[in-house]
């Protein structure tokens, strides 16, 4: 077992998962705030490497990766960060990156340097299951999961295809749309996670457009974990720690229930 399907271990059976924007809106606050939202009761932290085409995101993080690239955030700075910070909490850390950083610092150089800074897995939202051998041998020779993401327009055959070749766990968007604090789940999320379900014994973490604790809780009735990344994003962006310490533990009461 992976460390990333530790993170499901808890009593009730459902892992947290924060996405922050490395570099947002400092390096520094990305190291003060990762240890801060795992001891509020997050179990796995996406570190997202700013891109310059994010296509999958919606403007929070579009805004935040852009001010990590003006920052002069660059994916050795990433691996470098990841690298302190498995120095200061003993969770699974997941890069989110898009392909061209990883084409540009090449394959095996970026798979064997994600395992050199600690890194547990990678989820890369613009690489096809059907298109990555590659990198699935690669990440798997330096003990990474790779784990794919399904929308709810995903066909059976997709989903049994991206389910099969997952590791540590199968990203659910909620939507087949870009990551953005929504104020309503979808209709049909619950059919969908349960079309998923029968295609895999691997947890199943649903993520885009969750924004409370109450959405929290819905979400961990149908699925194995919860990802929260925009609004967490909006609040590192307000500086406020306690607002977001608040939160983590808002929603780690509601995912608990």
């Amino acid at each position: 077992m992976s460390r990333i399907q530790e993170a499901f271990s808890r009593p009730s059976g459902k892992a947290l998962i924060a996405y922050v924007t490395v570099g947002y809106p400092s390096v520094q606050a990305t190291l003060d705030v990762v240890p801060l939202l795992t001891a509020s009761g997050c179990d796995l932290v996406e570190l997202g490497i700013p891109f310059s085409d994010p296509l999958a995101d919606g403007v929070t993080i579009q805004k935040a990766s852009f001010q990590a690239l003006q920052n002069g955030v660059t994916p050795g700075m990433c691996l470098d960060v990841a690298q302190q910070l498995t120095q200061r909490v003993d969770v699974p850390l997941v890069f989110m990156t898009y392909y061209n950083p990883i084409l540009r610092h090449g394959h095996e150089a970026f798979c064997h340097d994600c395992a050199k800074a600690g890194i547990d897995g990678l989820i890369i939202p613009d690489l096809p299951p059907d298109e990555s051998q590659e990198l699935e041998t690669l990440t798997r020779k330096n003990g990474l999961d790779l784990i794919y993401i399904l929308a709810p327009t995903s066909t059976d055959e997709r989903i049994m295809l991206a389910a099969g070749r997952s590791r540590g766990f199968v990203y659910l968007a909620s939507v087949a749309g870009v990551t953005g604090a929504r104020d309503e789940l979808p209709p049909g999320l619950g059919e969908f996670a349960a079309r998923v379900r029968r295609a895999t014994r691997l947890p199943l973490c649903v993520g885009f457009g969750i924004s409370n604790a109450r959405q929290a809780g819905q979400v961990a009735r149908m699925a194995d974990g919860v990802i929260v990344g925009s609004r967490i994003v909006n609040l590192m962006g307000d500086g406020s720690t306690a607002s977001l310490q608040s939160f983590i533990k808002e929603l780690r009461s509601a995912i608990d229930r």
